[in-house]
C-alpha cells in the first residue's frame, strides 16, 4: 500500500513520491526517454548509406531456454529488421535469426535496482557484444559518469577510451538543446568528437547554410548595385567637364 502524505485541511491526500515507481526495466522517465530518442534518432539521421539495426527497449533472445534481455539502446551493423516484422519471430531480436549478436549495448542507469554492474554485464558479455556502454547521469553506481566496456577474447574490459574501434563510432557527454531541453546528453560522435546529428540539427544546418548563402547573394547584389552607382556618378562628372565618357 503506498504511504499517502496529508498536504491541507480539505483531507486532500498525494503519494509520496518516494514510495512510487517512477523506472524499471518496462518504464520509462522523461529524462531516459529523451536520451533514448536523441541516440536512435541521430543514427538513423546520420548512418543513412550503412546496412543498421538500431532499437530502444526491444528485447534479445541471446540463448535458448533464457528470458529475453531488454536494453535501453542496442547497435546491430549488417542486419535488418524482417520485411514482416509483425509476425510474432520478427517482432525482437533474436541472435539465432540474425546470426549475430549486436556490436553495441546500452544501458541507461536510473536506480540501483538494475544491476548493470552484475548480472547485466555478464549476459552481455556472454551474449558476445563488443562494446557494452553505461550511461550512469546520476552517478547512482559511483562517481563515473560514463562506462565502456570492451569485449576482448571472452571477457570485457573497462576501456578508458570512448571510441569504439571495431564500429567505427564514438560516444562522447555533449551539454546542449534536444527537444527543448537543455541538459548533459550522451551522444555518438565521431573520431574528432563531432557529434552524429539529429533530423532536426541537420535540417537547422542546412536552413543556416542556407540562411548564409542568401546573405552572401546579397552582399554580392549590394557591391554589384555600388560598382554601378559609382561607375554612373564618374560618367557624369566626365559629362559635366564635356568629356563623353564613351569613348575613353
Amino acid at each position: 500500500m503506498v504511504e499517502q502524505l496529508l498536504i491541507n485541511d480539505d483531507d486532500y491526500y498525494v503519494p509520496d513520491a518516494n514510495q512510487l515507481i517512477t523506472e524499471n526495466d518496462t518504464l520509462d522517465n522523461f529524462a531516459t526517454s529523451k536520451q533514448k530518442r536523441l541516440l536512435i534518432g541521430s543514427l538513423y539521421s546520420t548512418l543513412q548509406q550503412q546496412t543498421f539495426l538500431a532499437a530502444a527497449n526491444v528485447g534479445i533472445y541471446h540463448t535458448d531456454g533464457q528470458p529475453a534481455i531488454v536494453p535501453d539502446v542496442f547497435l546491430s551493423f549488417d542486419v535488418q529488421v524482417p520485411e514482416n516484422w509483425w509476425e510474432k519471430q520478427n517482432r525482437c531480436y533474436m541472435v539465432w535469426r540474425f546470426g549475430k549478436p549486436p556490436e553495441v549495448v546500452l544501458e541507461i542507469v536510473s536506480n540501483k535496482e538494475g544491476d548493470e554492474l552484475g548480472k547485466k554485464l555478464q549476459i552481455y558479455e556472454h551474449m558476445r557484444a563488443s562494446y557494452y556502454i553505461v550511461y550512469d547521469p546520476n552517478q547512482q553506481l559511483g562517481e563515473k559518469l560514463l562506462r565502456v566496456y570492451e569485449l576482448r577474447g571472452r571477457r570485457y574490459f573497462e576501456t578508458s577510451e570512448n571510441w569504439l574501434e571495431q564500429v567505427g563510432l564514438g560516444v562522447t557527454l555533449w551539454e546542449g538543446k534536444f527537444e527543448d531541453r537543455q541538459d548533459t546528453w550522451l551522444r555518438w560522435c565521431y573520431q574528432d568528437g563531432t557529434v552524429l546529428l539529429t533530423g532536426d540539427e541537420r535540417a537547422e544546418q542546412e536552413r543556416q547554410r542556407a540562411e548564409q548563402e542568401r546573405q552572401r547573394a546579397e552582399q554580392e547584389r549590394q557591391r554589384a548595385e555600388q560598382a554601378k552607382q559609382r561607375t554612373q556618378l564618374l560618367a557624369d562628372r566626365l559629362r559635366a567637364l564635356g568629356v563623353d565618357p564613351d569613348t575613353l
